[in-house]
């Protein structure tokens, strides 16, 4: 059995999603491969190639796939099924984007963000905003999965020396076009990779006070998130936000601050390492799944963290 995984990436660098994919990938049987669709994106194949455990990179280097969009991808990729048993993407917004449209031109099931792979045809997945887990067993004899990136350690990205095989698609359907991007620029980590994460929610009461949460991210190098409340009320932009129609994210510290702990947030967060919890409630369902919680009023809170922080990075200079 072979399997494919399609990478993510901006043309330039492979995006680290791919590895936690690629992991996924390697605990099927038989070996696994990597796509790479492009448009001047040798930087990225070559780095595909280099992932630990991979043994070809299948290349296809074409404008119409330059900005990713998924009415160019599916049938690319539809096209390269034949010579595999499974396709598999990361569960990321490109992701779902692209993969339902390759299951439904191979008129097979999709298998929605698994979190472990059981056998070769069975798999563990989150429904009810994971607060359960269902096994599927597939009988597709191509198996279309997206993986939770979470659920699965990445791959090394070096190690490998996998062979680069030039590959062409059906190229520009003619479906949609590439207008514009706008992408927001930060200094701060991208928040579905970060270590730390310190999202703000409702409780910060308006977005002139989300610069206290800020404060925090910036001097633990963090990342900044959001609970949906907090976006829709334009405190922050869509982009920060953390829960089942956000962003699912599990750093090694996650800090919700003026966050209740309604379960779509929970879903995008549970699995964080180290969870800490700041909420004048003492009742907030946060607490519930928080390893360390502080009843406190956050205006208070937060500026004394950051204080103390400037404390302890003084000490160590």
């Amino acid at each position: 059995m072979v399997s494919l995984v399609v990478a993510e990436h901006d043309n330039i660098e492979l995006k680290r999603a791919t590895l936690h994919a690629v992991t996924a990938a390697s605990q099927l049987e038989g070996e696994f491969h990597i796509l790479v669709a492009g448009a001047k994106s040798s930087s990225v194949a070559e780095a595909a190639a280099a992932v630990a455990g991979v043994t070809k990179v299948l290349h296809a280097d074409d404008a119409a796939y330059g900005h990713g969009l998924a009415e160019n991808l599916a049938p690319l990729i539809a096209d390269l099924a034949e010579s595999y048993d499974y396709l598999l993407a990361c569960a990321t917004t490109a992701g779902k984007n692209v993969m339902p449209r390759v299951a439904a031109l191979l008129d097979v099931a999709q298998i929605s963000e698994i979190s472990e792979v059981v056998s070769a045809d069975t798999f563990v997945r989150p429904t009810y905003a994971g607060n359960a887990m269902v096994t599927v067993r597939s009988t597709d004899a191509r198996k279309v999965i997206t993986v939770r990136a979470t659920a699965f350690d990445a791959a090394a990205p070096e190690g490998g020396s996998a062979i680069v095989e030039a590959v062409s698609g059906p190229g520009d359907q003619g479906l949609s076009r590439f207008e514009r991007h706008e992408l927001s620029v930060s200094v701060r980590p991208e928040l579905t990779s970060a270590d730390i994460v310190v999202s703000g929610g409702r409780g910060m009461q308006s977005g002139e006070n989300f610069p206290l949460v800020e404060a925090v991210a910036d001097r633990l190098g963090a990342a900044v998130g959001a609970s949906r409340a907090a976006v829709d009320a334009g405190y922050v932009p869509n982009d920060y936000q953390v829960g089942q129609t956000g962003k699912v994210v599990a750093p090694n510290l996650y800090m919700a601050v003026g966050i209740s702990g309604a379960i779509q947030h929970l879903a995008g967060m549970k699995d964080s390492k180290v969870i800490v919890a700041i909420n004048k409630d003492e009742e907030a369902p946060i607490f519930q799944i928080a390893d360390y919680g502080l009843v406190a009023d956050l205006f208070k809170a937060l500026p004394e963290l950051a204080e103390e922080l400037d404390k302890q990075n003084l000490s160590k200079n």
